[in-house]
């Protein structure tokens, strides 16, 4: 068939066309298809240890698995050929399991059914020998009460908490807070009058400490009045008229020098007598 042939809606069909006669092609048992699939998990090639991670494409044969199947569904088998060595490797499904199962030719790195496996076997163990130890017991059961003890502790206790606020009502609310509001303003407005009582108290009794006389009878103590402050021209001024006056009024000392200058000491008179 050509390419153009392929498209073509209308075949001919010659009149002594007759279709009992075409042979019957027989299918093959295990047919396989080239399907482009991924790898499922990470594994190791064992012939050169590759390693193939997940999720790398691959051109593999598919067929299905003879006398296998899970609960009448059919179980397919994968080929497909190592990128580096070409050997072949196959895996199949696992649908009980709903995984994957390594066959030949390379080893799953990790598998997470025989980790599962593995853990429901160490269960498994570590319950038999709790089961033979009769300590053990009583203690996992001591354990066990306790742990339902507490978890109905805090079922009451968040009961407890839902009760409360289906009897809170939201207007209850608000008029509380209202009402903590002006106790708080009352409370700051009496805390305020007694400071200021305290305050007048206090000058009251200053005042009249300083108008009572003293034990000895004597006048009672006044303040000074504070001096005007002269002005510094003012100051200047009385400087000057007291130099002119000092100048003007000549001192005590002075007139008196004058006068002994003014006034000599006689001479006294000349004479032989001895007396003198």
């Amino acid at each position: 068939m050509t390419g153009t042939e392929r498209k073509v809606f209308q075949k001919y069909y010659p009149p002594d066309f007759d279709p009992s006669k075409i042979p019957k092609a027989k299918g093959r048992r295990n047919n396989q298809f080239i399907q482009r699939v991924m790898a499922p998990y990470n594994m190791q090639c064992n012939t050169c240890n590759e390693y193939i991670y997940k999720g790398r494409k691959f051109n593999m044969r598919r067929e299905t698995a003879e006398g296998e199947n899970y609960l009448g569904l059919k179980i397919f088998r994968f080929y497909f050929r190592c990128p580096n060595c070409h050997a072949d490797i196959t895996f199949k499904t696992d649908l009980e399991n709903c995984d994957y199962q390594q066959e030949h030719g390379a080893t799953r790195l990790f598998e997470a059914i025989k980790l599962l496996q593995q853990q429901e076997k160490e269960k498994e163990l570590r319950e038999e020998e709790e089961s033979k130890d009769q300590m053990k017991m009583l203690e996992k059961r001591t354990k066990a009460s306790r742990a339902e003890m507490e978890a109905m502790g805090k079922i009451e206790d968040l009961q407890e908490i839902s009760r409360r606020h289906q009897g809170v009502d939201a207007l209850t609310v608000l008029d509380v807070r209202k009402s903590t509001n002006e106790i708080l303003k009352e409370q700051e407005q009496r805390d305020e009058e007694l400071i200021q009582k305290i305050l007048t108290d206090k000058k009251k009794a200053i005042a009249e400490v300083e108008e009572k006389p003293s034990f000895s009878g004597s006048i009672p103590y006044k303040k000074k009045k504070p001096e005007p402050q002269e002005s510094s021209q003012k100051k200047l001024l009385k400087g000057v008229i007291v130099k002119k006056r000092k100048i003007e009024e000549p001192s005590a000392h002075e007139e008196e020098s004058k006068k002994k200058h003014a006034n000599p000491l006689p001479l006294c008179s000349y004479s032989d007598s001895d007396s003198d």
